[in-house]
């Protein structure tokens, strides 16, 4: 299966003189984007050569703590109004067309829950960006202007039991306690997952993780 994955994501990337090809995976949280971006990656550089694609999380827009605080959202954090889809958006065009020289992205540190600037950089080989995150087929308020700039949009999903005990690991990592982070999910990724789901057919295939 993910062989022919790989052929898909390839067959996407344009011509040397073309412009840069955006492959979006939308999914729930903790459904396997991240791994599943990453494998593709992997895959079509060992076809078209090291360089030729790239990896850029929509996590990296995700607001700072501080602005959560601010705008009292840090309990909804991950929630589709705790990002910044429109300097998402502009990244997302950027990629499409900044094809002669490099460009920074900013990526998220789990470790610290926080995003880094410029953590990212895609080259001017890369012929194919995967960018994945929950919302890419959302239908709110500027997300729409997400699925306008991608080539192809893929659905990843997984078992909800396997989803929230990934994400159980995930969140005692991050330093919260068991019952901390069993709150979250109740109240944050559960909510957050059923938006997502419901936007699934504006997918054009599902990935089953």
């Amino acid at each position: 299966m993910l062989s022919g994955l790989i052929d898909d994501a390839t067959a996407l990337a344009p011509g040397p003189a073309g412009r840069r090809a955006l492959l979006g995976l939308a999914g729930p949280p903790a459904a396997g984007k991240s791994t599943l971006a990453r494998r593709l990656v992997h895959g079509v550089e060992q076809r078209l050569g090291a360089g030729s694609a790239a990896y850029v999380p929509m996590d990296g827009f995700h607001l700072s703590n501080a602005q959560l605080d601010r705008l009292g959202l840090r309990g909804r954090k991950g929630a589709p109004e705790t990002f910044d889809v429109d300097g998402y958006v502009a990244l997302l065009r950027r990629l499409r067309s900044e094809t002669g020289r490099a460009v920074y992205a900013p990526d998220f540190d789990r470790r610290l829950d926080e995003p880094v600037a410029a953590g990212i950089v895609v080259p001017p080989t890369a012929r194919l960006v995967v960018t994945e995150g929950n919302y890419l087929a959302d239908d709110g308020e500027g997300w729409r202007g997400v699925r306008e700039l991608l080539d192809a949009l893929w659905f990843v999903e997984a078992p909800p039991e396997v989803r929230e005990e990934r994400l159980l690991r995930r969140h005692l990592r991050g330093g919260r306690s068991r019952d901390e982070a069993l709150e979250f999910i109740a109240s944050s990724e559960r909510p957050n997952a059923r938006r997502v789901e419901r936007a699934r057919a504006n997918c054009s295939r599902v990935v089953s993780r």
